[in-house]
């Protein structure tokens, strides 16, 4: 992890319409290219991770980087940091929800598991996220597993802003 004490420094992302793919989004950090899923202005559904599954992986990615830094600084046996992450929009104006959950594996006891549980919430990207919008953390010894009947579409979230010019395909 890098100190925050040099202000002037700035992170870019650069995202673009690809004419090579109908339009379809593409996200570039650096040299690295992704695709970035959604309604693509053309009637179609880019595949790739929506802008909120890209919210969700950063403070997921944060997350994991900061708990494994906290547990190597105290020398913790942490062989392992699995994050998922979920997000809600909140209802008749209440705040939107992320949901973290943390699996962490090796010999911790209690009060290691403990410390680490809370050193998830000093995640910069969750400190970020949280002015407008609520992070609740817990942790999950079972593992992670996709319920495919209870996640949201991108299309669903358009819907529920009130983003002016901006309608789903």
């Amino acid at each position: 992890m890098t100190q925050r004490g040099n202000a002037s420094k700035r992170r870019e992302v650069f995202v673009a319409s690809d004419p090579t793919t109908h339009g379809a989004m593409v996200g570039r950090v650096d040299a690295s290219q992704f695709p970035i899923g959604g309604p693509d202005g053309n009637g179609h559904v880019s595949p790739g991770p929506n802008p909120y599954d890209l919210l969700g992986a950063s403070l997921a990615a944060c997350t994991a980087m900061t708990v494994r830094y906290h547990a190597n600084q105290r020398k913790l046996p942490l062989d392992r940091v699995e994050v998922g992450v979920s997000f809600r929009h909140g209802a008749q104006g209440k705040r939107d929800s992320f949901e973290r959950t943390l699996a962490l594996e090796g010999e911790l006891d209690v009060q290691q598991r403990a410390f680490l549980l809370e050193a998830a919430n000093l995640c910069p990207v969750g400190e970020i996220l949280g002015i407008g919008a609520d992070i609740h953390t817990r942790t999950d010894t079972t593992g992670f597993e996709r319920d495919a009947s209870t996640q949201a579409r991108y299309e669903d979230d358009l819907a529920q802003l009130p983003i002016p010019n901006i309608t789903p395909d």
